[in-house]
């Protein structure tokens, strides 16, 4: 059994044994979606290969049932993500990777922010060059450890990748309103870059499917307190403690300007690689 509570700031666990989150009693009673090993196969870099047969579980609406009505209101949706350690052929599990939905009558999809839990993480985040899925602007690799948060900025796709040796387990906080846009990704195989478990260590490779791919930079966890996510505040407390603070997962058109400072600083030297 591994206890969340300390990271998540909820009395929540992972069963080891069985497979799946542990709710009190009071919590609304959430099933999980099973990303099973079929299920990805237009994604993988080695689809005829062996590997689990569930790779992921994804929890939808996590919360107490005295505060999913409060939740609702303000128009968001908490989740707990669960990927398997391991690789399918050489490639370590991932998610399916996908885009957000735009949010209607402005110029932006939504954004999403990211805890990790338990485990390491790293996140492929890929911006589109003027709207064209097939050729990116950017592509950046985020290396996340538990109590890090990460903000998923408007506009960019995303991939989560488990290269640890044990389960790698998430939050999430995002717009009800927003949906996943799967279809991007798959038409591509896959993300940009495909990380593979190789004899030296891990190497990322490029998914040659794409028409152009920036080089692959590395960056560091960039805190941004302008919406209260920083380490030491689990972000299901920022409900509690600075409710307005997640306003930006619904509004993302009002804080443009806070979202340009957050990649700047991911981009800024010492920061990328």
């Amino acid at each position: 059994m591994i206890d969340l509570e300390k990271q998540s700031g909820l009395p929540i666990s992972w069963d080891r044994t069985n497979k799946r989150i542990i709710f009190p009693e009071n919590f609304v009673q959430v099933e999980p979606v099973v990303r099973g090993r079929k299920d990805m196969e237009p994604v993988l870099f080695e689809p005829e290969k062996e590997g689990p047969q569930e790779l992921y579980y994804i929890y939808r609406g996590v919360a107490p049932a005295s505060e999913a009505e409060e939740i609702a209101r303000r128009g968001l949706r908490y989740d707990i993500t669960v990927l398997r350690p391991g690789t399918i052929g050489r490639e370590f599990v991932k998610t399916f990777g996908h885009y957000h939905s735009q949010k209607p009558g402005t110029e932006f999809t939504y954004p999403e922010v990211y805890e990790v839990l338990y485990g390491r993480v790293h996140f492929l985040l890929q911006l589109p060059l003027e709207g064209d899925y097939g050729e990116l602007e950017k592509a950046l690799l985020i290396s996340a450890k538990p109590g890090d948060k990460v903000l998923i900025p408007p506009n960019w796709g995303h991939v989560t990748i488990n290269p640890g040796e044990d389960c790698l387990i998430l939050s999430n906080w995002v717009a009800t309103d927003c949906e996943s846009h799967y279809q991007p990704i798959q038409e591509r195989g896959g993300g940009a870059y495909f990380e593979l478990q190789d004899e030296e260590g891990p190497i990322f490779l490029t998914n040659t499917l794409y028409n152009h791919l920036p080089a692959l930079k590395r960056c560091s966890v960039t805190p941004v307190p302008r919406f209260n996510l920083h380490t030491g505040l689990p972000i299901y407390r920022v409900l509690h403690k600075h409710p307005e603070s997640l306003s930006f997962l619904v509004n993302p058109e009002n804080y443009q300007e806070i979202f340009q400072e957050y990649l700047q600083g991911l981009l800024q030297a010492g920061k990328c690689s």
